[in-house]
C-alpha cells in the first residue's frame, strides 16, 4: 500500500511539474508570439505611406522623362500598361513603353482606391484612375494595380496592371 501511495504522489508531482513548465513555456511562447507581431506591425508602412507612391510616381510622369518613370520600378517588375498589349518586363521595355506614353502629356487622379498592407515590405493599392491627356485632352478612366515592395529602404513598383474600363459610363 505505502508503495502505491509512493507512485500515486510522485506521478501526481511530476505531472503538475511537466504541467506546470508546459503552461509556462505555453506562456513563454505566446507572449513570444504577440511580441514579435507587434514589433512586426509598428514596422509595417502606413496606407498614406502606400498612397503617396502614386503621387510620387505621378511627378514622375510630369517630368517628362521615361527614365525618371523607369527608375519607380524594380528592375524585375511586371508592366501591363494601359495603353499596349506587350507585357513589359525589363527596364528598357519600360522607358520605351513610357517614352511613347508620355508624348500625351498624361496625369492621372486616383478616384477609388483600396490599399492592402501585406507585410512590413509588401503593399498592394488597386482601384480606379483617370488619365488627363493633356496633349489632346481626352480623359482615360481605368483599373490599375500597383503591387509594391521595399527593396533597400526603397519602395520599388514589382507589379503594375492598368487597364482602360471595360465598358462607358
Amino acid at each position: 500500500m505505502r508503495r502505491t501511495a509512493r507512485i500515486v504522489v510522485t506521478g501526481a508531482v511530476g505531472a503538475a511539474l511537466v504541467g506546470g513548465t508546459g503552461a509556462y513555456a505555453w506562456a513563454d511562447a505566446g507572449e513570444a508570439k504577440r511580441s514579435k507581431a507587434a514589433a512586426s506591425n509598428e514596422r509595417k508602412p502606413t496606407k498614406e505611406t502606400i498612397a503617396n507612391l502614386f503621387t510620387e510616381w505621378n511627378a514622375a510622369l510630369a517630368t517628362g522623362d521615361p527614365e525618371v518613370v523607369a527608375d519607380r520600378y524594380a528592375n524585375d517588375a511586371v508592366l501591363l500598361p494601359t495603353v499596349s498589349n506587350q507585357v513589359r518586363t525589363n527596364r528598357a521595355q519600360f522607358v520605351d513603353y513610357f517614352g511613347h506614353f508620355l508624348e500625351k502629356k498624361p496625369q492621372g487622379e486616383i478616384k477609388q482606391s483600396y490599399i492592402s498592407i501585406l507585410d512590413r515590405n509588401t503593399a498592394v493599392d488597386t482601384g480606379v484612375y483617370v488619365f488627363t491627356l493633356a496633349a489632346t485632352g481626352q480623359q482615360v478612366e481605368a483599373r490599375y494595380t500597383y503591387v509594391y515592395e521595399l527593396r533597400d529602404g526603397k519602395w520599388m513598383i514589382v507589379n503594375h496592371h492598368s487597364s482602360a474600363m471595360p465598358e462607358s459610363s
